[in-house]
């Protein structure tokens, strides 16, 4: 029997799978995608169809060489990457580029590596899915299309350097819509109100909150409701009724779930996930993680119902199957589950433990028994007006699945949610109100987005599938500038309280009236849309209206489908799609305008001058003057200010910079803020300012005092000086390294700080005149 070779995509897979194999077989990895789709290569004639050119980039050259060599002389080669179309076309380009031989082929496919799993699949092989080829085919030509036609429309247009895409344009113009939202967004106040009540004849301690049905709009009508309650106001038990209900456990993860509760309660960025998820998947630990499926296979629901009976008990234990409902599910046939549900723990890196963990108690979770409550509900009224304060409560009479775990929520409540627990208690039975409170309330402003959220609304309006989710993320937050991810406090507001005290059936209480201030509006780890992202999405918007369109995007998708199951020419969608939009390209290449960001905020009380912002060649700026108007001065705006919300009083306080801050030693110290941040400039040097320090405010004491530490600091770093060659031995963040007119220059590893001092002069004209040109 000849050698048998198996190629997969990773060598992390590549090393899990040869331990279940053994002798007999060879384990390669292919190390990704072994074929390019450059623009020169997209083959794109309407007339004759598409005939992508598919290169081997040269990084890969030696892969594919290496691979073929192997496949020459094995008896037999399977294909074993991935399940999903991704891994199938890895699979097709293998089998093409290689010049494998059909009787001599085999693709095998698995959902988890595990040795049962390996094993099965090379016992069951089937050939390369054609239609789930053509349906990734079709993904990336029409992904590049429109990448390359669009994005050189953008440089013309609006400026240099900026991109597009079918899914990534789409995801910065739901940001930017929300920021539309908010910015419209005007917050109605209003008053609610609570009361806190003892029931008579229960014990001391026994204290239950209830809410008013209903609010007031204004502080007039709040005042006179408590008025009402002021003085001869008898309380009593209207009604009470109590009501069994089920809590019911979240389906096993897919991976926009995993995505969305790695966030919420690991803090985990959507690209970290299924960075840590590829590699428990690649160890064997878990599932595939690329899936929007939520079923399980009937080994796994058996094996994780003898871990629950194990663990907890035969009555936490309930079998059930989930079923999908995400629009086009297609990636995968199984939820994302541990591999063995025995393992509760796993042996790895600390953010691995972690999902490892999140994934094992959801999948164990999923297959527990429902929670059982109780929940009562009680109306407290009085004899002096109609409204009804309500008092609800909730027992967990059985807890179910919630021993082990509970999802998550992104809509978090302003307030918490006051569980408490109600004895028993009779209709007519006389409740002592404690104490009354009206706070003023605001209605909270629409969310912005976060990673997590972004994947879920992605996912409900069929925009992208779980292999993209995380890569378009990661674009339109790294790469080009759109939209960042940050976090921002909240603002100041005031709001009225009135509060009632001190009440009896005969005494009258006190009222109180205070003001509190709160803070609103804080946002954690959110997406902001940039000047930028802006600016190109009304673009996109005005000039390709069905790219932009979510209905659009998400009905390419179920095309993809279509074709995955032979029901759709590949070559069809693409031509269809590709007329129109070709022609919507060369009619935008032959308008000359420019895309600007620009608007008048007013003029300078001071002297006239106009006040403009705008976009410029390093971001968003203002300008004082007209363009003719050799006097007329810039700054630029500070990072959470934007061109669309800044006003004019915001704007001219940029211009107080650079700020006059003091002297020392009969020189000027200044600040200002640059490209970089803010920093004061002393002696023709620049010094950043530490986080919590404002330009407009700091005082020459503090300058002085930043100064000294910077200095200090620099002559620490400093090892040796040859100061007529303006050369300088310097020990930085990652070692020793030599400075020369402005530039910065390796020192070969190996040498400390010590070493380094040793070097002479002719020692650092080498390694500069050696060193290689940055590229």
């Amino acid at each position: 029997m000849g050698e048998k070779l198996v190629i997969v995509e990773s060598p992390a897979k590549a090393k899990t799978i040869e331990k279940f194999l053994g002798k007999g077989y060879t384990v390669k990895s292919s190390f990704g995608h072994i074929c390019d789709l450059p623009k020169t290569a997209l083959g794109i004639d309407i007339e004759h169809g598409f005939k992508p050119n598919y290169q081997v980039p040269s990084d890969k050259k030696k892969v594919v060489s290496e691979l073929k060599a192997l496949a020459d002389k094995a008896e037999v080669v399977y294909l074993a990457s991935d399940e999903d179309r991704e891994g199938e076309a890895i699979a097709w380009h293998l089998q093409n580029r290689l010049g494998l031989k059909p009787e001599n082929t085999r693709r095998i496919v698995f959902h988890e590596i595990t040795k049962n799993a390996i094993l099965d699949a090379v016992q069951n092989p089937r050939s390369v899915d054609d239609n789930l080829v053509n349906a990734q085919q079709a993904r990336r030509v029409l992904d590049r299309i429109v990448g390359f036609e669009l994005s050189p429309v953008l440089w013309r247009k609006v400026g240099k350097g900026l991109s597009a895409g079918r899914v990534q344009s789409v995801a910065v113009r739901l940001i930017v819509d929300r920021e539309k939202e908010i910015q419209n967004f005007s917050s109605t106040p209003f008053f609610k109100v609570t009361g806190l009540f003892h029931p008579e004849s229960a014990a001391a301690k026994v204290k239950l909150s209830a809410t008013l049905e209903g609010k007031f709009q204004t502080r007039e009508e709040a005042l006179a409701f408590l008025q009402k309650c002021n003085g001869g106001c008898r309380f009593n038990i209207g009604s009470i009724e109590k009501k069994q209900a089920f809590r019911y456990p979240a389906p096993p993860f897919t991976t926009s779930s995993l995505q969305q509760e790695a966030s919420r309660k690991l803090g985990f960025s959507v690209s970290q996930t299924m960075r840590v998820a590829q590699a428990l998947y690649e160890s064997g630990k878990i599932t595939y993680m690329r899936t929007d499926s939520t079923n399980l296979s009937s080994l796994a629901i058996n094996t994780i119902k003898q871990t629950i009976t194990e663990s907890f008990g035969e009555e936490y234990s309930k079998v059930r199957q989930f079923h999908t409902h995400a629009k086009g599910a297609q990636e995968a046939h199984e939820a994302i589950r541990p591999t063995y549900a025995s393992d509760k723990t796993i042996e790895g890196t600390p953010a691995e433990k972690k999902l490892y963990e999140l994934i094992w108690k959801r999948a164990v979770a999923s297959q527990m028994a429902d929670a059982k409550v109780e929940r009562t509900t009680i109306t407290i009224s009085s004899d002096k007006f109609p409204e009804k304060f309500i008092c609800e409560g909730e027992q967990i009479l059985f807890d179910g699945f919630l021993k082990l775990y509970m999802e998550g929520r992104d809509d978090e409540p302003e307030e918490e949610t006051l569980s408490q627990m109600i004895p028993d208690l009779a209709p007519g039975q006389k409740m002592e109100a404690l104490s009354i409170e009206a706070m003023q309330k605001f209605a909270p402003r629409p969310p912005r987005y976060s990673e997590a959220t972004l994947v879920k609304k992605m996912e409900e309006l069929g925009i992208g599938r779980p292999s993209t989710y995380a890569p378009t993320i990661t674009t339109i937050t790294s790469k080009r500038g759109y939209v960042v991810k940050d976090s921002r406090p909240g603002a100041k507001r005031q709001a009225v309280k009135i509060t009632l005290e001190g009440l009896s059936d005969s005494a009258m209480g006190t009222i109180t009236e205070t003001t509190v201030a709160e803070s609103v509006g804080a946002e954690k780890n959110k997406l902001f849309p940039q000047d930028m992202g802006t600016v190109v999405t009304h673009y996109l918007e005005n000039n390709f209206k069905e790219i932009m369109d979510y209905g659009f995007t998400a009905r390419i998708e179920e095309d993809f489908d279509r074709i995955a199951e032979g029901k759709l020419g590949w070559t069809n969608l693409i031509s269809a799609f590709y007329s129109p939009f070709h022609k919507t390209v060369e009619a935008q290449n032959q308008e000359k305008t420019h895309v600007t960001a620009e608007r008048n905020l007013g003029v300078d009380p001071k002297d006239g001058k106009p006040i403009t912002v705008r976009l410029g060649k390093f971001g968003p700026l203002a300008q004082k003057g007209t363009s003719d108007d050799p006097a007329k001065q810039f700054a630029s705006l500070r990072k959470n200010q934007s061109i669309e919300t800044i006003t004019l009083e915001e704007a001219l306080k940029l211009f107080e910079l650079p700020r006059l801050v003091g002297t020392l030693d009969g020189k000027e110290v200044t600040a200002a803020i640059g490209r970089f941040g803010a920093y004061v400039k002393y002696d023709g040097k620049f010094f950043s300012l530490a986080k919590g320090q404002d330009p407009y405010t700091i005082t020459v004491e503090q300058a002085q005092q930043l100064i000294q530490a910077k200095e200090q600091a620099a002559e620490k770093s400093l090892i040796k000086e040859f100061a007529d060659e303006d050369i300088q031995i310097l020990n930085g963040r990652y070692g020793p390294y030599i400075k020369h007119k402005g530039n910065n220059y390796k020192i070969p590893k190996g040498r400390g700080a010590k070493a380094a001092a040793d070097l002479t002069l002719e020692d650092c004209k080498s390694l500069i005149n050696n060193a290689k040109p940055k590229k």
